[in-house]
């Protein structure tokens, strides 16, 4: 089995734990293995338990207690540690040399947005443990169904996607708390963005002065030609699968599994 590993990135409270327990529990059903590596510092389990936590090395509740930071200070000083410290991840992953590895990552974007934190970390992944990595970027439904919104969540996401430089899948979680159909019909435009649509939709809702502003976002999105989105309902495994399958393509996970021999070997006099 080829290293594999997904960083699940996105917004605080936007559903990366959640998703991350949906994979797992999902592979699990199909036969295949796979761990949760914690990356947030201030973050406890859930359904599953953490493999790999980075809190066995620095928490953000001692640092803010030893140190008197809050809590974003806190964060970016326990990166800068673990930064300091990657042999420590080195050892942990070396006991998992061949398995597919989920990273939960921290709901701070600035961390893979402004802070060349978590690209330095991807480097180190795919150039000294060999992993192949893809980046899932999650956003909740409700919140995009407001064009202006969606703009500040898309253009976050690019910002990971360029920043990272890693293959790059874009996921609307929460997608059951959409209810009405008028809310269903709005966000459908978002999946595939067309900027005249975008455009038209922000005329209708946000102050003129920003039309031209909107117009130069709504571009950008149709220039960068990458701002799509699945849906997620992390309830539903047809919906988990479907994303599974994406992650696995864009990881070439298949491509590294060992080939098996056939359960029944036909004997010649049958041919």
């Amino acid at each position: 089995m080829s290293r594999v590993g997904v960083l699940v990135l996105g917004p605080a409270g936007v559903g990366k734990s959640t998703f991350c327990n949906a994979i797992i529990s999902h592979m699990q059903t199909i036969g295949r293995r796979a761990h949760i590596v914690n990356l947030d510092p201030a973050a406890e389990p859930s359904k599953y338990e953490f493999t790999i936590d980075i809190r066995d090395l620095i928490s953000l509740e001692d640092v803010m207690e030893e140190l008197n930071l809050g809590p974003n200070g806190s964060l970016v000083y326990c990166f800068e540690y673990l930064l300091n410290n990657l042999d420590w991840l080195d050892e942990e992953i070396g006991d998992y040399n061949d398995e597919y590895l989920i990273f939960d990552c921290p709901g701070q974007i600035e961390l893979y947005t402004h802070i060349p934190v978590l690209p330095t970390i991807v480097r180190h992944l795919q150039n000294q443990l060999n992993f192949n990595l893809c980046a899932v970027y999650l956003l909740e439904a409700p919140f995009v169904i407001d064009t202006s919104k969606f703009f500040s969540g898309a253009l976050s996401a690019m910002s990971a996607m360029i920043l990272l430089e890693l293959p790059h899948i874009n996921v609307l979680s929460k997608i059951d708390l959409i209810k009405d159909e008028y809310s269903k019909k709005k966000l459908k435009r978002f999946l595939n963005p067309d900027p005249t649509l975008l455009i038209d939709s922000a005329k209708e809702s946000v102050n003129p002065k920003f039309d031209r502003l909107n117009e130069s976002i709504a571009n950008l999105v149709d220039d960068f030609g990458m701002v799509q989105f699945l849906t997620l309902e992390s309830k539903n495994p047809e919906s988990v699968s479907t994303i599974l399958s994406y992650i696995d393509d864009v990881t070439q996970w298949a491509e590294g599994q060992e080939p098996k021999e056939p359960n029944d070997q036909v004997e010649i006099d049958d041919l």
